[in-house]
């Protein structure tokens, strides 16, 4: 029992370790010592600091806290059950019971910490760095709202800020050093990373490989800098935290001296506590340490559940309360804004928002898909104000700038176009961080560079949020610039990702088309992949319409009766797929075209279609793709023919490595003749 609120508080650390012992000894599996050493912290942190309201984990003025050491999540798991936070729709509660099922199938307390399963979880964390960029993005979100949004005598309405836990791993991860580097550019004074420096890596002290001067390296990001020499010491943690709120012109970082396995007599402070089970007597030896009963498993005393959820639920909902009175005045005042954020918040777009959709008259010459999709992208944008994002130092290239809006700035934080730098993999994660938020972020860049932003293109899968991304130079095409810069196994590594639906246009309305498919995702990523070349506008009275691209596959052009071969283009393809089918037909063969932008959407589609689109007794098929052929068999068949890249590009003019690589009208008619 506590006899004073200092015992009161070392008995809720205490708990908060105890727990994380007692649910990895029980799983066989996971990390005990990160938990036991960052208790005092995160209980600093949630109790006296964050603003949060248990019983409405989504109120949107709510602080955030995130676990970017995702591996230390039975410490989010303990914080969450014992300050009550309840369920939230789709996702659950974490119970006691759900923490004695720690890493087991269907619980909401996976080894890593799951948004889209656990209420109160802020996003998916686990590979190391990721939750930092997070972060950034959600600080940057937090300050786009608040310029954008606030008014006189309403200023306060969204003034939360975003806690964030971290480890040595996380810091050596360039993700990390990516968000950081824009963090401090970008002045985010309300976003607070709390470093837990303890020296210790799974193949033991950090000195292995990590010796840098921390507190430096972020002196030099332009970060407020702070130390707290013991991690036990709440006085000082509270003394740092105070200091973070008091600071105006940049985010800070508290350097904490922790101590992995805080308790355990044989493995604190060593790669032991790290990510194994310390076994049953080491952790009676740290109950002991504690004062704790030893045999006792996931004890929470009675005082210390009521303490967590009188005092921390107590405070949350009394602010939330207060709030909600507030943003009603608000929305009363400024209905439109108020629309406008309820949209945001519930994850919808503007009511009639896709009038906004241009469409484009057939052209031979045509457009670039990137430029394409730089119309769509700005007329789309007025039409949905929180459409914010941006290109890892191409937006010029890319055709990603909304030309009507300023830059995302510390001056001018309203701006809807960030520039992100040449950080792709920080890009998405922050894109992740905004889009969890509510707002429809974009993220734009060479194909070829997805590779430096796939974690997290993958993590925004897993997490669920509609991150859309633009990505031109998507084949050889990009011409003299050479094989470094020639997409080849880039779109089929990312059809690979479950979950994320990759479309390839083949023309001015298919990157309309695609644009509608992308916003009206609510859960998926969406990849654009666009050419650097003109690609002909086709004539739609013609050709089957562009509505066709929301199926994933269509028909462009067909014939009469069960065609003799079906011709199969995506993207810059399409065209010579025409050419060749119009050649073909004038040679007497039945010929089909299909327009295939999105393998994804077309797989969502009923069997019924499917066939209809591809006979299955049509098996004379040519699939032409400028990137790997890998994957193309489902759709050419055994008995088909696939034309696409089998090994590197080369540096050339376009029109010298077309017919090199035989992406030719000779090469396509000569495959469906031959079969």
């Amino acid at each position: 029992m506590a006899d004073s609120e200092a015992d009161l508080d070392l008995l809720c650390v205490n708990t908060i370790r105890t727990l994380s012992m007692d649910a990895v000894q029980q799983a066989n599996s996971g990390h005990p010592g990160a938990p036991m050493g960052l208790a005092p912290v995160a209980y600093t942190v949630w109790q006296n600091y964050l603003n949060y309201d248990p019983s409405a984990p989504l109120w949107p003025n709510r602080d955030r806290f995130v676990l970017s050491n995702g591996h230390a999540s039975m410490l989010l798991y303990s914080m969450l059950h014992l300050t009550g936070v309840q369920g939230d729709g789709q996702r659950k509660p974490v119970t006691l019971d759900e923490i004695k099922k720690f890493r087991q199938l269907d619980g909401v307390t996976p080894g890593h910490p799951e948004h889209h399963l656990t209420s109160g979880v802020e996003t998916t964390t686990g590979p190391l760095g990721q939750g930092i960029g997070n972060a950034v993005g959600m600080a940057i979100a937090q300050k786009w709202i608040a310029a954008t949004y606030s008014k006189p005598t309403f200023e306060t309405l969204f003034d939360h800020k975003i806690y964030t836990i971290c480890g040595d791993g996380c810091l050596m991860e360039g993700v990390a050093s990516e968000a950081c580097s824009l963090a401090g550019h970008l002045k985010l004074n309300n976003l607070c990373l709390l470093y837990d420096d303890n020296e210790i890596t799974i193949d033991g002290r950090t000195s292995l490989a990590f010796t840098e001067n921390v507190a430096l390296r972020f002196a030099a990001y332009d970060w407020n800098v702070l130390r707290v020499a013991d991690g036990t010491d709440r006085d000082a943690l509270a003394s740092a935290l105070d200091q973070f709120l008091l600071t105006t012109d940049k985010p800070t970082i508290v350097l904490v001296k922790g101590i992995i396995g805080y308790g355990a007599p044989h493995k604190q402070n060593t790669e032991h506590a790290h990510g194994e089970p310390l076994g049953a007597d080491e952790i009676k030896a740290a109950k002991k340490f504690y004062g704790w009963p030893e045999d006792a498993k996931f004890l929470v005393p009675p005082e210390v559940l009521t303490h967590f959820r009188e005092h921390f639920g107590a405070r949350g909902t009394l602010k939330h309360t207060d709030w909600n009175a507030e943003y009603a005045k608000y929305k009363a005042e400024f209905a439109e804004e108020g629309k406008q954020l309820d949209a945001i918040f519930g994850g919808t777009l503007p009511e009639g928002w896709e009038k906004a959709i241009p469409t484009f008259p057939a052209d031979a010459k045509g457009l670039a898909s990137r430029e394409s999709s730089g119309k769509v992208l700005n007329a789309v944008a007025k039409a949905i104000p929180w459409m914010v994002g941006g290109s890892a130092d191409l937006a010029k290239s890319n055709k990603s700038k909304l030309t009507f809006a300023e830059d995302y700035q510390p001056a001018t934080p309203a701006g809807r176009n960030i520039n992100f730098g040449v950080r792709e993999h920080a890009m998405g994660s922050i894109c992740n961080g905004m889009a969890l938020y509510g707002l429809r972020a974009f993220a734009a860049g060479f194909l070829i560079f997805s590779d430096y932003g796939r974690p997290a293109i993958r993590l925004a899968s897993i997490i669920e949020v509609p991150v859309l991304y633009l990505f031109t130079h998507d084949s050889i095409g990009v011409g003299e610039d050479g094989p470094t810069h020639q997409p080849i196994e880039q779109i089929a590594s990312l059809r690979a990702i479950p979950g994320v639906i990759v479309l390839r246009p083949g023309d001015a309305n298919e990157v309309s088309e695609a644009y509608r498919v992308a916003l009206t995702e609510t859960e998926h990523p969406v990849i654009l992949a666009l050419s650097r070349q003109n690609l002909p506008t086709l004539d739609r009275a013609k050709y089957g319409p562009a509505s066709g691209t929301a199926k994933g596959a269509y028909v462009l052009l067909d014939c009469a009766g069960t065609p003799d071969a079906i011709l199969i283009g995506t993207g810059s393809e399409v065209q010579l797929c025409i050419d060749a089918g119009e050649k073909l037909t004038a040679e007497g063969m039945k010929v089909r075209v299909v327009s295939m932008p999105s393998w994804e959407l077309f797989e969502r589609q009923p069997k019924e279609y499917r066939d209809d689109v591809l006979p299955p007794n049509v098996t004379n098929r040519v699939t032409v793709e400028m990137g790997s052929v890998f994957g193309w068999e489902r759709y050419a068949g055994l008995h088909g023919s696939i034309i696409g890249m089998r090994n590197f590009g080369a540096s050339a003019p376009l029109k010298d490595l077309l017919p090199y690589f035989g992406f030719t009208v000779e090469a396509v008619v000569n495959a469906a003749k031959k079969i």
